[in-house]
């Protein structure tokens, strides 16, 4: 005599009914992520109150996990179908969760709380994954070298947004560090004694705006000079400045960045001065969302009432460190939105909407449809079939 196997749609209620037993404490932790705002590789008291929600609901929880201070590992199941879920839960300088990751990180954790009695019935293994450091310096990255995605079979999180959508990829990136070094000298009386820092980022920018015309489609530098001397009768021995590259795929980043690393290094050939350019952390692939699971996600979003347009995958905004993880495991890195009026992320604005009902209707609806999610993928033959085999040749390689 066999079990029968409950049909999607119960399995899906139980997901339901078991995030609504948890809702508080999940809503709790995204207020809580919100009001205390830590930034990229500083996140210890985000990855404790995500550890300890992880370890109450039964999972295996690791802090600290491949070889990252404030990384997360919860385990819960034994299922051959690995499902990847990853929180985010760092802020940005100044503004703090304007980007929304305080609900990205707490849907996250109700998606997994909310599959969590169903793990062994549908053959799921759920790995909560915490990842710091997505706004710089790029955690995932580092957690892909450390073998954090090697298992998975999916992928998937969702990202606080002013609207919801399905299936945009992103820009590559690559963050230089750049600083200037000349010879101070006294501006009046023996300018021609000095080497002027400050002139050798000058006409670096001047040969990166006169590049712009020749920029590939999308392709974007952007910069900030962060020091070009202290007294305007001292020729400048030191300038330094922080510039963000970012191109359609990474085969294009790797091109513009040979092009912007020439252009710094005309301004120190040009002046004299010497050139110190570094790469800041970990280069960000271009988005590839899976179309298949992503459909399944925009099903489970519509059916709670959620407007989800389909969208273009050529459509691109801003970077992740979700990129690299899309070039390795199916991916999906839907957007969750809310009303925030005007504002738009990486504004200060944007962070006062963050606590709002229509961002705790995020975080929950985001969570569960990522759980209904993984119920389709599990139990519908055609997708477990698909992202077993695709785990399969990956392990192959």
């Amino acid at each position: 005599m066999t079990t029968a196997v409950p049909s999607p749609d119960l399995l899906r209620e139980r997901a339901r009914t078991a995030l609504t037993g948890r809702q508080d404490s999940v809503l709790a932790l995204s207020h809580e992520l919100h009001a205390d705002p830590e930034l990229a590789y500083e996140e210890h008291r985000a990855a404790r109150r995500v550890a300890r929600l992880a370890e109450r609901a039964g999972f295996a929880t690791e802090l600290g996990a491949y070889g990252l201070p404030t990384a997360v590992r919860a385990t819960l199941g034994s299922g051959d179908l690995v499902v990847g879920i990853c929180a985010e839960y760092d802020a940005l300088p100044g503004i703090g969760h304007a980007c929304g990751h305080n609900v990205n990180g707490a849907a996250s954790v109700a998606a997994a709380l909310a599959l969590a009695p169903l793990a062994d019935e549908l053959g799921l293994r759920i790995e909560l994954l915490g990842t710091p450091a997505e706004e710089s310096g790029g955690g995932k990255v580092d957690m892909i070298r450390a073998g954090a995605f090697d298992d998975l079979a999916v992928a998937m999180m969702v990202h606080a947004a002013p609207q919801d959508a399905v299936g945009m990829s992103s820009l590559a990136i690559s963050s230089l560090d750049v600083a200037y070094r000349g010879e101070p000298a006294h501006a009046a009386a023996m300018p021609h004694r000095g080497v002027n820092a400050a002139d050798a980022m000058m006409i670096a920018q001047v040969a990166i705006a006169a590049y712009r015309q020749q920029l590939v489609p999308e392709a974007v530098v952007s910069g900030i000079v962060t020091s070009a001397g202290e007294a305007a009768n001292v020729i400048p021995a030191r300038a330094t400045a922080l510039y963000d590259c970012r191109a359609r795929t990474s085969g294009e980043l790797a091109a513009l960045l040979d092009r912007v690393r020439a252009c710094f290094e005309a301004g120190a050939l040009a002046t004299g001065a010497e050139l110190a350019l570094e790469t800041v952390g970990n280069d960000y692939a271009d988005l590839r969302q899976d179309p298949d699971v992503g459909r399944a996600y925009r099903d489970a979003a519509r059916a709670l009432g959620r407007e989800v347009a389909p969208t273009d995958p050529n459509l691109r905004g801003g970077s992740t460190d979700m990129g690299n993880v899309s070039h390795l495991v199916p991916t999906i890195h839907p957007m969750i939105g809310y009303d925030c009026g005007d504002a738009v992320m990486h504004h200060p604005d944007f962070t006062r909407y963050g606590t709002t009902a229509a961002a705790d209707r995020a975080v929950l609806d985001g969570g569960l449809a990522m759980a209904w999610t993984a119920v389709t993928l599990a139990t519908d033959p055609a997708h477990r079939t698909r992202l077993l085999a695709r785990r399969a040749e990956r392990s192959a390689v």
